[in-house]
C-alpha cells in the first residue's frame, strides 16, 4: 500500500507526521529514551526487518529526529541518538503511554513511567507552561489561524464544537478508578 504523505498540509499534526514516519519510528524513538542506540539493539527490540529498520532509521536521521555517530571503523557502525527535536517528542510518547495504560484493556501491557530519583509511578498531565493549568478537551479550543488555513481572515474556531456538545460535561474515562 503507498503511504499517504502530508506535506502539503499547513498543519502543524500532519506536518509533523510527515517527519516522524510510520509507527516504527515512535517506537524506534521509544526505545532511544530507554537508553538503546545501535541497529541490532532496535532490530532485537522491535522484531523488524533489517531493511525497514534502515529506512526508518535513514527517516529519522533526514528529519532531525536522531543522529548517528560512529562507534567502530571497522567495519564502521553507528550509534543512534536523539536530537534536541527527538528529545522533544517525549510528551508525546509520554502521553500515549499513559492513553494506552488507562484506555486499553489489555493485561499484556505492563509498562510504567517511574520518576527516576523518587522511584514512584508517574501519571502524565499536559499542563499549560504559562498558567500552569492541566489542558484537556474541555478548556481548549483548537483554532486554524489564517496562515494554516491560508484565507488572511482571522483565526477560526473549528466546527467541532456543534458536534462534541453532548460530551462538553461527560467526565473522562478512568478504567481503574483512581482518580
Amino acid at each position: 500500500m503507498q503511504r499517504t504523505h502530508f506535506d502539503h498540509m499547513a498543519c502543524p499534526i500532519a506536518q509533523s507526521l510527515e517527519r516522524i514516519g510510520e509507527w516504527w519510528s515512535m517506537l524506534i524513538v521509544r526505545d532511544a529514551f530507554r537508553g538503546l542506540t545501535r541497529f541490532d539493539e532496535f532490530q532485537h527490540s522491535l522484531g523488524i526487518s533489517p531493511t525497514m529498520l534502515t529506512r526508518r532509521l535513514n527517516t529519522l536521521v533526514r528529519n532531525d529526529i536522531m543522529f548517528k555517530q560512529p562507534y567502530q571503523t571497522r567495519p564502521v557502525r553507528h550509534e543512534y541518538l536523539l536530537t534536541e527535536r527527538g528529545l522533544a517528542l517525549f510528551p508525546v510518547l509520554i502521553s500515549l503511554l499513559d492513553w494506552g495504560n488507562r484506555l486499553l484493556d489489555d493485561d499484556r501491557i505492563a509498562i510504567v513511567p517511574v520518576h527516576r530519583h523518587s522511584g514512584k509511578a508517574v501519571t502524565p498531565q499536559v499542563i499549560d507552561r504559562q498558567s500552569g493549568e492541566r489542558l484537556t478537551y474541555h478548556n481548549v479550543d483548537i483554532i486554524t489561524t489564517a496562515r494554516c488555513a491560508g484565507t488572511g481572515n482571522k483565526p477560526q474556531r473549528d466546527a467541532h464544537r456543534e458536534i462534541s456538545a453532548p460530551y462538553q460535561h461527560q467526565q473522562p474515562y478512568n478504567r481503574t478508578g483512581n482518580e
